[in-house]
């Protein structure tokens, strides 16, 4: 049996490591990292460093993979998302059955936590279908605890709820009822440029744990404009962004 390690690793910053996760990477047979492209090329180097920092067993290897694109035309999202899902499954399953064979722990290096926006668990059960697999989660430090921390603020009112979402249903739906509270992912649209702003205030963060961190902060009117254009600037400079805000009402 292969069984498969989901290890979170936080936002970008090797010290949101847990004890569990750095034991958890040194039981493993095998630990694979994926390769996005040339643009991206620092996610896969953030791992390595990883590795190299608190990987002492002799014996884990290490295999890089490159992730296919999902294929951003498709006009039907969940169909899209799905393909890609099938295609990931397929490297994964490969990668494992060259490097390992059907028994052994593998490990795969979770950016932030599987449970919260991230389809690796997803992924998981599809190469369990063909290899007889078990899975554990070790959990890690998410995008939403490291902007929290960055703007030192609760994600919740006293006794109110607060809703995750992402940028497309807040562009689709708008700002769902009931809560006064948006935590905003995946969003490379700037949507909170859709929702009237007055009254709102957005914490937002780019890169938050890393020290490219960028953070701003401000009533949405006053600075929405610097988010787009501080967004724009630094996906320029690195090739790429992650980032991720909150909006709250009254």
């Amino acid at each position: 049996m292969i069984e498969l390690l989901l290890i979170g690793i936080g936002t970008g910053n090797p010290d949101h490591l847990t004890l569990q996760a750095i034991k958890a990477l040194n039981s493993a047979d095998l630990v694979m990292i994926p390769r996005k492209g040339t643009s991206k090329a620092d996610l896969a180097e953030l791992r390595r460093a990883i590795c190299a920092d608190v990987l002492t067993n002799p014996e884990t290897r290490i295999a890089e993979f490159d992730l296919p694109v999902r294929d951003a035309a498709n006009r039907d999202y969940h169909a899209g998302v799905d393909a890609w899902h099938d295609a990931i499954a397929e490297v994964w399953k490969h990668t494992i059955l060259a490097e390992i064979g059907r028994t052994g722990r593998v490990a795969l290096l979770v950016w932030g936590d599987p449970s919260l926006y991230d389809s690796t668990l997803r992924i998981a059960g599809r190469v369990g279908s063909d290899l007889e697999i078990s899975i554990r989660v070790i959990p890690g430090i998410t995008s939403l605890q490291a902007l929290t921390a960055a703007h030192a603020i609760p994600i919740n009112e006293i006794g109110a709820p607060f809703l995750v979402t992402t940028g497309r249903r807040l562009r689709e739906d708008g700002w769902p009822d009931g809560v006064d509270t948006l935590a905003v992912m995946l969003d490379g649209e700037c949507s909170f440029r859709t929702v009237p702003p007055e009254g709102v205030t957005i914490w937002w963060g780019a890169y938050v744990g890393m020290e490219e961190a960028i953070t701003l902060s401000g009533p949405l009117g006053e600075t929405a404009a610097k988010i787009v254009t501080t967004r724009a600037e630094a996906r320029a400079r690195h090739g790429w962004i992650m980032d991720i805000y909150i909006l709250r009402r009254g």
